[in-house]
This record gives structure tokens, C-alpha cells and sequence, in this order.
């Protein structure tokens, strides 16, 4: 049986681009998308959802006030938190509201897919367990170990300051401007800005201006 989603969005284009990644991940079916979170709690008492896939920012409410709300309702579904937010207090905050997984933006599909496999892994565990061991480990197939589900050759860290450049300049960079503001090499740059074209986060947008080829700058697609 398939894991049913409800997305919760208010930008269209993330929504989307969203919903598509979940139901390109064997074992999940999208059921709903909604654009706020009076919305998705409307939506939680009227249809049954197991996982939702939840933006923080909303325009009307907190994504930790609907964790709250779902909470005080007994609503029987998990959220995984999908947000630009990387204060600790709020990880912390999440973390006591009840979420089973925080997933910041950009994100890729490949880093999508790991967090709802793992999530599909857990929820695929019954029975008792024997000992501490066995909770530790079901804990682990939730959690995971927090490795970078990046290509062989990139880093996180690169990875991190890449994207957070692309955000600052939403009209686009060149590959040469992302070298020269992370403090990498053009090649390293392309390969990084390359990754995110093929994962559908960023888009290249030629530039035409004097004589010659136009020179491409990369666009984000999914914003915060």
C-alpha cells in the first residue's frame, strides 16, 4: 500500500516541483496539495494522510503551529518540515513539535527520496523489539546518518554556499560569479550549478548581450 502525502505550499512552482519529486519515489502517492495551513488542516480532518510534506512559511500560520494543531486534533499522521529556516532553536522546536524530518531548501531529488525511504523503512517495522538495539535501530532507519546524498566529488558544504548564492541573486549567476563569490574554481562551480540543473532546482537561462555566444547564468526554481 502506497504512503499518501499532502503537500503544503504556498508558492506554486515549489508546490509542483514538490509534488512531483514525492510521487517519482516508489511507495508514495501525492493526495492532496494545498497552499496554506488552515488548508492542510481542513484537508487532515477529511481525508486520511500518513506523511505530510510541510513548508514552514506559510501566509497564514507557523509550519510549527500546524504540527501543534495536528497534535491537539490527535491527528494520526507524521510531517516532514521542508524550510530555509537553520537556527537550531527552530530544528529544536521542530523537533519537540513532533516532526520526523527536517529537509531544508533547496533540496535535490535524490536527498528527497533518501528521507522518504527511510521513512518508508520505519514505518515498515512491527512487532516488540527485543532490546535498546532494535530502538536504536528502527531510530536510525528514520533519522539516518546525516550523509550528503550528493554525487561522488561534492561536498555539503560547497553544496550549501552554491545554493545560498543562487537564493541571494534570484535574476541568475554565471558559473563564473558563483567561482568567484563561494571561492571555488569555474570548473568546480559548473559542476555544482550542473547538479542542481539536473535535479530540476536550478535552470539555465541564457544571457544575450554583445557579439558571440550568450553566456548562461543559472536561476533557482526552488525558492524559499
Amino acid at each position: 500500500m502506497s504512503h499518501r502525502v499532502l503537500v503544503v505550499e504556498d508558492e506554486e512552482i515549489t508546490a509542483e516541483a514538490n509534488r512531483v519529486y514525492v510521487e517519482r519515489v516508489p511507495g508514495f502517492e501525492v493526495v492532496g496539495v494545498v497552499r496554506s495551513g488552515t488548508e492542510a488542516l481542513r484537508f487532515l480532518k477529511s481525508r486520511p494522510v500518513d506523511l505530510v510534506l510541510l513548508d514552514f512559511y506559510l501566509p497564514d500560520m507557523h509550519g510549527l503551529d500546524v504540527c501543534r494543531a495536528i497534535k491537539a486534533a490527535d491527528l494520526t499522521c507524521d510531517v516532514i518540515a521542508v524550510t530555509s529556516a537553520r537556527d537550531l532553536a527552530m530544528v529544536r522546536q521542530a523537533v519537540s513539535a513532533g516532526i520526523a524530518q527536517y529537509l531544508l531548501k533547496p533540496f535535490t531529488f535524490a536527498t528527497l527520496r533518501e528521507k522518504l525511504t527511510r521513512y518508508a523503512a520505519f514505518r515498515a517495522t512491527e512487532g516488540e523489539v527485543s532490546g535498546q538495539g532494535e530502538v536504536d535501530r528502527a531510530l536510525a532507519a528514520l533519522r539516518g546518518s546525516g550523509a550528503s546524498a550528493l554525487p561522488k566529488g561534492l561536498t555539503q558544504d560547497t553544496f550549501d554556499a552554491v545554493t545560498a548564492e543562487l537564493r541571494r541573486t534570484p535574476e541568475g549567476l554565471s558559473a563564473q560569479a558563483v567561482a568567484e563569490r563561494v571561492g571555488v574554481s569555474r570548473v568546480t562551480a559548473r559542476r555544482y550549478l550542473e547538479h542542481l540543473v539536473d535535479t530540476g532546482v536550478v535552470q539555465r537561462v541564457p544571457q544575450y548581450g554583445g557579439v558571440g555566444r550568450p553566456e548562461l547564468l543559472y536561476r533557482i526554481t526552488v525558492q524559499s
